[in-house]
């Protein structure tokens, strides 16, 4: 029997803070990995090719789709975004459990392709909290503002999919739950099975 890693796929409005709780629980979590994605959509001052997202030409992209590369894939706001089906099942194999930062399209894709996957929901503490959240990020103007405010009830509909709730409220309490999260699933006896043979064995025999 194999000890394979767990999927977890996290979503969230814009102005969530997802991004910065996935960057904190990968540095709590050791064996934990984000994927990173394929992107049509330019490069942001501070971002960083490989790092952040795969950025690539739209035909580049498009060919990737042709060949099924992809576990995953959505447009948001005109972009593509998509996911290395060979990657993560790669990492898998070797036991490491991935987090695929994306949004609920492509959580539905992913739970439809291997229903074991874990997905997890980031919701704001409130409408006027998200709000002010995009426009303290400075990113983007107000136009684009206003858009991703009115996708946002809708993307927030479908928490409904998700097997786990976070309010991104305190950022140390959404942290600690993301991570009981982990523990959990890492506690469950068909992982730990494999892990504690040994144990196992030596006590029922």
């Amino acid at each position: 029997m194999t000890n394979t890693g767990t999927l977890y796929t996290v979503s969230a409005p814009s102005g969530a803070g997802k991004t910065s709780l996935v960057n904190a629980l990968v540095e709590h979590c050791p064996g934990l990995q984000v994927s990173v994605s394929h992107t049509t959509r330019p490069i942001r001052p501070g971002e960083q090719d490989g790092i952040n997202y795969h950025f690539i030409p739209e035909i580049s992209f498009l060919a990737m789709l042709e060949r099924s590369e992809f576990l995953e894939h959505a447009r948001v706001f005109g972009n593509f975004y998509g996911t290395s089906a060979v990657w993560v099942e790669e990492r898998l194999s070797r036991g490491f459990d991935i987090i695929l930062e994306i949004d609920w399209q492509g959580a539905q894709q992913v739970k439809r392709l291997l229903p074991s996957t874990q997905a997890i929901f980031i919701l704001p503490p409130s409408r006027e909290a998200l709000l002010q959240r995009l426009k303290h990020r400075a990113q983007d103007d107000l136009a684009i503002i206003e858009k991703r405010m009115a996708v946002a009830v809708e993307e927030m509909s479908h928490y409904v999919e998700s097997d786990y709730l976070v309010v991104n409220e305190d950022f140390a309490q959404a942290l600690r739950e993301l991570q009981a999260i982990i523990v959990s699933q890492r506690l469950r006896t068909t992982r730990r099975q494999d892990e504690l043979g040994n144990l196992l064995q030596d006590l029922l025999n």
